[in-house]
């Protein structure tokens, strides 16, 4: 119950950090998504009411890009040997992440070298 309370707080306090249009939130959202190494770089419905839903909980931007770029340094810096993941279909994949990402106390700085990270692991592919 407490990773929960400590997730809502988190998101009750950011809420600011947001664009204040729905519309704006999600569309970066759905931008972020598509950008993300792995993914289909589709959106389909659920994912836009994904992003409505994540824009409602108060879900700050800035959790969500690094909550993706975060899963996607994870699935690109693999043993070389390891068996080829499969394409991302949705948003629903990062749910989780994000998550995970709202309890997190880590410094911005660290989102910025995981971006780095994948930039060059995308370019030595």
């Amino acid at each position: 119950m407490g990773h929960r309370y400590a997730s809502r707080r988190a998101e009750g306090k950011a809420v600011e950090q947001n664009p204040a249009n729905q519309d704006e939130y999600i569309r970066q959202v759905l931008d972020a998504y598509r950008r993300t190494p792995g993914t289909m770089g589709t959106v389909r419905r659920p994912d836009r009411l994904l992003a409505a839903q994540l824009h409602q909980r108060g879900v700050p931007l800035a959790v969500v890009e690094n909550a993706l770029i975060l899963a996607a340094a994870r699935r690109l810096i693999r043993l070389a040997d390891s068996a080829p993941l499969g394409t991302v279909r949705s948003l629903a994949y990062f749910l989780p992440v994000i998550d995970e990402v709202l309890s997190l106390h880590v410094n911005p700085d660290y989102f910025r070298y995981l971006r780095q990270k994948v930039e060059r692991a995308i370019q030595t592919r």
